[in-house]
C-alpha cells in the first residue's frame, strides 16, 4: 500500500517518524510503502531458515546474518527491510550498528506473503538486482518453495530451485546447502 505520492530520498525518509502505527515502512524507488507485521507462519519459516543459515555462517566465521526488521539503505531512493540479510566479513564496513546496513549486502532473503508477491518478485527483485546484491532468495511458505538467484552482470539468474522437498544451495555461502523440508515443517 502506497502512503505517499512525492518521491523522497533515503535522507528524507530517515528524518520521518512513524510512531504509534502497527506497521513497517520501506522506501522503494522513492515511494513510502507500508506493510503489516508478518504472520506466525512467516516468522516460523524465517526463524528456521535463520537458524540453519546462521549456524553455518557462525561455524565458518563468514560474517553477519541479520533478521527483520533491519534497515537496509541500498542507495538514495531505496530503503528496505528484508527478512534476512548477510554481510560478509570483507564487506562489514557497510554495517552501522546504530543506523542499519548502509550499502549493498551480499545476500538477501525475502519470505513471500500473499500481500507481498508483486513487491518481492518484481519491485524488490529489480532493486536488489540493480544495486548489485550477489544472491537473492525468494522463500514461498504457501507453495513450500525456495528460489535462489545469483546476480550475473546486474541480472538475476536462477541458481537453485526446490519445491516441497529437495535441496537448494548458495554460492555466496560456499558449501551451504538447505534441505527445504527443514524450514517448511508442519504447523
Amino acid at each position: 500500500m502506497l502512503i505517499a505520492e512525492k518521491k523522497i530520498t533515503v535522507e528524507e525518509f530517515r528524518q520521518m517518524e512513524f510512531e504509534g502505527e502497527d506497521a513497517y515502512h520501506e522506501l522503494i524507488n522513492g515511494e513510502i510503502v507500508k506493510e503489516s507485521g508478518p504472520t506466525p507462519l512467516h516468522q516460523k519459516v524465517s526463524f528456521l531458515l535463520s537458524l540453519s543459515m546462521g549456524n553455518f555462517i557462525v561455524e565458518k566465521n563468514l560474517g553477519n546474518l541479520f533478521t527483520a526488521p533491519v534497515d537496509v539503505f541500498l542507495h538514495e531512493n531505496i530503503h528496505v527491510l528484508p527478512d534476512l540479510v548477510f554481510v560478509s566479513n570483507a564487506n562489514k564496513g557497510i554495517i552501522d550498528y546504530k543506523e542499519g546496513i548502509m550499502g549493498v549486502p551480499e545476500l538477501v532473503v525475502e519470505i513471500i506473503s500473499p500481500s507481498s508477491i508483486y513487491k518481492d518478485r518484481v519491485l524488490k527483485n529489480n532493486d536488489y538486482e540493480a544495486a548489485g546484491v550477489h544472491e537473492y532468495w525468494l522463500v514461498d511458505p504457501k507453495n513450500q518453495s525456495v528460489e535462489v538467484y545469483e546476480n550475473v552482470d546486474k541480472a538475476f539468474q536462477l541458481l537453485a530451485f526446490s519445491a516441497e522437498a529437495g535441496k537448494v544451495h548458495s554460492k555466496v555461502l560456499e558449501g551451504f546447502e538447505l534441505d527445504i523440508t527443514t524450514i517448511f515443517q508442519p504447523a
